[in-house]
């Protein structure tokens, strides 16, 4: 239960970056704390917190880095294939997932319960989310969405104020004294909950006492206090629902975050411990559900779900520690060599300590995580005392790591939300620059009979192949098709040596001068789920220089959309249209 009257911290001061007040970063850095990696972590969080796109005189102004140091940042990272550059802009690139995947893949919770939460949200015709606790504040980590028009869902790694949410009051009933001291002082620091970019912001109170009418992310059950700030009001109002929810085992959201939206989240448990391991929820819109609907209908069949998690957890073999992937940083003495001063070392080797955490290495020693990067030890702890400041790692005791929710703040909210056309048309781009032919991305359409041009990019000719987006074509009549034909059924499969040398290559069949080249792209379990392609005049390449010059080019890009495709799609679901 959480105490009546818990003490107020002094007001903390923010660092212009969201929920700046319940970061750890206030504190002088420690000795041993690695600059340059401070430095790397507040680009990429600038770069998450501003949608994933900033001009580098944006990130200059937003983290009061020198110029000069911003470009040596943005430069390393992209030689990490963690941001690319786009025009005069800096843009997260998919491989960056990877950080969060480490910590999804350590937490285990998503690979064993997300198809409970799926199933459910197929049974309901609702989003459903699972969500853990940071600090004081709630992150997803798993959504089932509905594709509506007016929809309601997250993405993973969204960071919410737990006052305005079901979850919340839920973590909230297992607080310390000190949680709710964080809490009140980033309440002071940020009333309005600026520092939250995933929600809309309070509306501001009035001067003078505060009437609960003014504020709709409070619920009705202060209306009756009187002369009070609305901060405090707010905190009164929380304290009581977390009691709430420490008794009945459930929590409700009516319109907290913004009008019509409700929610209703009830705790999975940790089998061992009985304290929580995260908090499933079920989300709808006013039109579809009352808070009342939630409570009396999806509540039960959530219970049900809950309680399956459960079992899940209680069933799932313990797993053994594994060995963590051997050198993972020794590249880095290469790229700097290579690239000299542009490349900041220190950073690149820093950010690769998160990606030696994994499945059945969610608990690792500094010298664990020296053998996996291939760092001294020293090098190796001293990045993981870096990170422990920032609130990315939290030591276990005397020897152990691990990696927390925080992590998922370095990128993953907006990249969660990126489709296979997106990801792979800078590298379409990049290929038509390379070879100065148009190139595409296609996928089959569900009859089987054609495909669907996803992306395109071309190139400035006078004589050039115009297909637009959208496009529908015969598949068996083109490149494209051929190749997503030869892994269907072999009723469909008109063309199968596609299969066998995996690639097409079609002269004519479409139009009179039209010669096209394309190659597969698979997803993580090896199916070809869309293709890349080259088009062009037949006088420009002959059939042996197609084969001979493009193909090694063509397929080089497959693999490098078929990298960011695995990286996104380990814990997160990627449209292909």
């Amino acid at each position: 239960m959480p105490p009546n009257t818990p003490p107020v911290a002094p007001r903390v001061t923010g660092t212009g970056s969201p929920a700046a007040a319940t970061a750890p970063t206030a504190a002088v850095p420690p000795a041993e704390a690695v600059t340059p990696l401070m430095r790397g972590v507040a680009v990429l969080r600038q770069l998450t917190e501003a949608g994933g796109t900033l001009s580098p005189s944006a990130l200059e102004r937003a983290t009061g880095l020198a110029r000069s140091t911003v470009d040596r940042i943005t430069a390393t990272l992209a030689r990490m294939g963690y941001v690319r550059p786009d025009g005069r802009d800096v843009v997260l690139a998919p491989r960056l997932m990877e950080l969060g995947n480490a910590y999804l893949a350590a937490l285990r919770l998503p690979a064993l319960l997300d198809a409970r939460a799926d199933a459910l949200a197929d049974e309901l015709d609702e989003s459903v989310s699972l969500a853990v606790g940071d600090r004081d504040g709630i992150r997803f980590i798993h959504q089932a969405t509905r594709r509506r028009a007016m929809s309601l869902s997250f993405r993973i790694g969204d960071l919410l104020p737990a006052e305005r949410t079901a979850p919340g009051p839920l973590f909230a009933s297992e607080w310390t004294d000190a949680d709710w001291r964080l809490w009140h002082a980033r309440r002071a620091a940020d009333p309005e909950d600026r520092g939250f970019t995933a929600v809309p912001p309070r509306v501001p109170p009035t001067d003078g006492p505060w009437d609960a009418t003014e504020a709709i992310d409070v619920t009705e059950a202060i209306g009756g206090i009187g002369g009070i700030s609305a901060t405090d009001a707010i905190g009164a109002d929380f304290e009581r629902r977390a009691a709430s929810a420490r008794e009945d085992g459930w929590s409700l959201d009516d319109q907290l975050i913004e009008p019509g939206l409700v929610a209703v989240s009830v705790p999975v448990r940790h089998p061992d411990t009985g304290r929580i391991a995260c908090v499933a929820s079920v989300v709808s819109h006013t039109s579809r559900h009352s808070a009342d609907d939630l409570r009396t209908t999806l509540l039960p069949r959530l219970r049900r779900t809950v309680a399956a998690m459960e079992a899940d957890l209680r069933a799932a073999p313990p797993l053994s520690v594994t060995s963590p992937p051997s050198n993972l940083a020794t590249w880095t003495a290469a790229s700097k060599q290579e690239l000299g001063r542009e490349f900041v070392e220190s950073l690149a080797r820093g950010l690769t300590v998160l990606t030696a955490f994994g499945e059945g290495r969610a608990a690792l020693t500094s010298a664990q995580v020296a053998r996996a990067t291939g760092l001294s030890r020293a090098t190796a702890r001293r990045a993981l005392i870096t990170y422990e400041h920032l609130g990315l790692v939290r030591q276990e005791d005397d020897r152990t790591f691990t990696l927390t929710p925080r992590v998922l703040a370095l990128g993953f909210p907006p990249l969660s939300r990126t489709s296979l056309p997106r990801m792979a048309l800078p590298h379409l781009e990049e290929l038509a620059s390379h070879v100065q032919e148009s190139t595409s991305l296609a996928v089959l359409t569900p009859s089987g009979e054609e495909i669907q041009y996803t992306a395109r990019a071309t190139t400035a000719r006078i004589m050039s192949v115009d297909i637009t987006v959208g496009t529908r074509l015969p598949a068996h009549a083109t490149a494209l098709g051929r190749v997503l034909l030869s892994d269907t059924p072999p009723v469909r499969q008109t063309h199968p040596e596609s299969a066998e040398h995996g690639y097409a290559l079609v002269d004519e069949e479409l139009e009179a001068g039209l010669r096209s080249l394309a190659v597969p792209i698979h997803d993580r379990a090896g199916r070809v789920v869309a293709a890349a392609g080259v088009a062009m005049h037949t006088a420009r390449h002959t059939r042996e220089q197609c084969l001979e010059h493009l193909l090694p080019a063509l397929r080089r890009t497959a693999t490098a959309i078929e990298a960011d495709l695995h990286v996104a799609t380990h814990f997160t679901h990627v449209p292909l249209t």
